[in-house]
């Protein structure tokens, strides 16, 4: 199952009265479930087997040249990319300070920024430790799925 497949369905169950629904492919197993009041679809995905992991480069995002990404790559850096689409807040209210700042250190889980879309606001976490090396969107600016938001230094 794909990343579009599963987009896909959930946007089925948001459009849908259901509440739960768990799907099977192969060694592949996803459950969406609607638990939060607002109608937010909390999507848990777990192989039955472990599956082999399959390394590529991503895809240039939409704005940012193929060379950057490379570049990016070759540094040592890693890109956190944005899992939807949506409108980038680096702080929770406009008064607040920043979630992060380029040269502050960031442990796995910060939270780096919060995506608004559909009138949710998602937390971003750091999927890894390191320092923020750049931060590649302006506070407030739409975001694509899978563009580059922060570059960390492991």
């Amino acid at each position: 199952m794909n990343l579009n497949e599963i987009k896909q369905l959930i946007d089925l169950v948001n459009s849908s009265d259901l509440q739960e629904t768990i799907i099977e492919e192969g060694e592949f197993k996803i459950t969406l479930r609607r638990s939060l009041p607002q109608g937010a679809v909390a999507v848990a995905c777990t192989p039955a087997a472990p599956a082999p992991v399959v390394q590529q480069a991503p895809a240039p995002a939409a704005g940012v040249p193929a060379d950057t990404i490379v570049t990016a790559q070759a540094s040592g850096l890693t890109d956190v990319c944005s899992p939807i689409v949506g409108t980038f807040y680096q702080a929770s209210s406009p008064d607040s300070a920043p979630f992060v700042s380029v040269g502050d250190s960031v442990k796995k889980g910060d939270v780096l920024c919060i995506i608004e879309a559909m009138k949710l606001m998602n937390e971003i976490e750091a999927e890894i430790s390191g320092t923020v090396a750049e931060i590649l969107v302006e506070n407030g600016q739409p975001i694509e799925y899978d563009q580059p938001l922060f570059r960390i230094k492991p």
